[in-house]
């Protein structure tokens, strides 16, 4: 017997399957086991330079200096930076430096703390 996955919505181990739909008796919720799986895949983990994986909130260090663009200053090797925020796109990380402001960091020139 093939065991079927708890309720998205509610929690509830008492799913069963109609047709191909995988309905709950608790809550009425009704989802398919292909939405499940393309919910899973969506999930993009964000690494550091190690391989750590990064969640929002984390504390990280730059490994490399990094030229600001637009400025001629230097972020410096070293520089810690709080409580970090993952973003799509070509930049990983939003955060704010102290003494720069608000920046956009690749993921692959810092290691987590």
């Amino acid at each position: 017997m093939v065991a079927l996955p708890n309720c998205p919505k509610c929690n509830s181990e008492y799913t069963y399957e109609d047709g191909s739909l995988l309905v709950c008796p608790e809550c009425a919720h009704e989802w398919t086991t292909e939405a499940e799986s393309e919910a899973n895949e969506d999930v993009k983990v964000v690494k550091d330079a190690n391989g750590n994986v990064l969640t929002d909130g984390d504390t990280v260090t730059v490994i490399k200096d990094l030229k600001v663009k637009g400025s001629s200053s230097v972020i410096k090797i070293g520089t810690r930076v709080k409580n970090i925020r993952l973003v799509d796109g070509d930049h990983d990380i939003d955060c704010k430096i102290d003494g720069f402001g608000a920046m956009q960091l690749k993921s692959e020139f810092v290691k987590k703390v």
